[in-house]
C-alpha cells in the first residue's frame, strides 16, 4: 500500500508543473530543464522578454502575471490558468537583497530616490525604510518572498483541478543563521527574514493541503547569463569555462559557498524526475571539481532522505 501511495505523488512523465519566475536566469533554466520531461507552464511578467528563449518548445506554455499586485484580483486571477492543471509549482522568483533596479516594479528603473525619500521619512531607520518602500509596492524581498509565494500557492490551493504532488522553494543558504555572521550583514534590509516567513507558509500549506514539499537553499549565484536553449545532456555543459561544477549538498542550512545557476536548476530537475527530497530542506553548493553524472547527483539527492 505504501508503495502504490508513494507512486501516486511521484510525478509522472507528462505532468504539467508551474515554474513561477519563469524569466529569470534561474527560472528559465529550471523550465527549459523540465520540460524534457513535462508540460511546463510558465509563469512570468512578460512573457515576451522570454519567448525567444523557448523557442521550438512547445511543451512549454507561458502565462502573464504581475505578482506584486496581491490585493488586486486581477492578479490572483491571472495566475489561475497557469496553476489549475499544475501537478507540481516550482518557485523561482526573488530579488536583490539591497535596494537597486531590481527593487523596480519592473526591474529596470533606478530605486534611488524612493530609497531617500523612505530613509529621511523613517529617520534613517532602516528597516522602517524598506517598510515604506514595501508599501509602496515595489519589489522588495518582503513583497517578493513572503506575500507573492503567499499568494502563488493560496491560488493553487484554491484552483487546482489536478492533483497537487509538490511544491519546490528555491531559497537561500542563511535563512536558519540568520543570527551569525555574515548573513546579519546580507538580512540587512530584511532578505533573509522574507525567505524564512515564505519556506514556514510553504511547510504549513503543503501539510494543510496533502502535497509534500522541498526547500533548496543555494549560496550565491554565479553563471550565466544563458541566451539559448542549447544543450546536451544535463545543464552543467552550459557552464564548460567553469572549473568549480561538483556539487555538495547537505540537510538544513549549514553549507557556505556558492552556486551555479545551471546547477541548481539541474538539481530541481532530478528531485522531480528521481521522486527525491520530498519534505524536507537542504543546501547545494558548487565546489573544484568535474560536474557529477546524473546518477552521481541523484544518489546524492537521495541519500539526503537518509543521512
Amino acid at each position: 500500500m505504501e508503495i502504490l501511495v508513494a507512486a501516486s505523488a511521484a510525478l509522472q512523465p507528462g505532468d504539467t508543473v508551474a515554474v513561477v519566475g519563469a524569466s529569470g536566469n534561474v527560472g528559465k533554466l529550471v523550465a527549459l530543464r523540465l520540460s524534457d520531461t513535462y508540460r511546463v507552464n510558465g509563469i512570468v511578467r512578460d512573457a515576451s522578454s522570454v519567448s525567444s528563449f523557448f523557442e521550438g518548445r512547445d511543451n512549454i506554455n507561458l502565462y502573464e502575471s504581475d505578482l506584486l499586485l496581491q490585493n488586486d484580483e486581477s492578479s490572483s486571477s491571472s495566475l489561475r490558468p497557469a496553476l489549475q492543471d499544475a501537478n507540481a509549482v516550482v518557485i523561482c522568483t526573488g530579488t536583490t537583497a539591497f535596494p537597486t533596479k531590481a527593487w523596480s516594479r519592473n526591474e529596470d528603473k533606478e530605486v534611488t530616490q524612493d530609497v531617500w525619500g523612505a530613509l529621511l521619512e523613517s529617520k534613517f531607520n532602516i528597516r522602517e525604510a524598506v517598510s515604506k518602500l514595501d508599501q509602496l509596492g515595489l519589489n522588495t524581498p518582503y513583497n517578493v518572498d513572503t506575500l507573492g509565494n503567499e499568494m502563488i500557492l493560496r491560488a493553487w490551493n484554491s484552483c487546482a483541478k489536478n492533483k497537487k504532488k509538490r511544491a519546490i522553494l528555491l531559497s537561500s543558504i542563511g535563512v536558519q543563521r540568520r543570527d551569525k555572521m555574515p548573513f546579519p550583514i546580507l538580512n540587512t534590509c530584511g532578505v533573509l527574514d522574507a525567505k524564512a516567513a515564505g519556506e514556514a507558509d510553504l511547510i504549513k500549506t503543503a501539510a494543510e493541503n496533502g502535497y509534500s514539499y522541498t526547500i533548496v537553499r543555494p549560496g550565491q549565484l554565479f553563471g550565466g547569463p544563458y541566451d539559448n536553449n542549447y544543450y546536451l545532456g544535463t545543464l552543467f555543459q552550459l557552464d564548460k569555462d567553469v572549473a568549480t561544477q561538483d556539487v555538495q549538498v547537505g540537510l538544513g542550512d549549514e553549507l557556505l559557498g556558492d552556486t551555479l545557476r545551471s546547477t541548481l536548476a539541474e538539481v530541481t530537475a532530478q528531485l522531480c524526475e528521481a521522486d527525491c527530497g520530498r519534505d524536507m530542506d537542504f543546501a547545494v553548493v558548487n565546489v573544484k571539481g568535474s560536474s557529477p553524472s546524473v546518477e552521481e547527483l541523484q544518489t546524492r539527492l537521495q541519500g539526503l532522505s537518509i543521512a
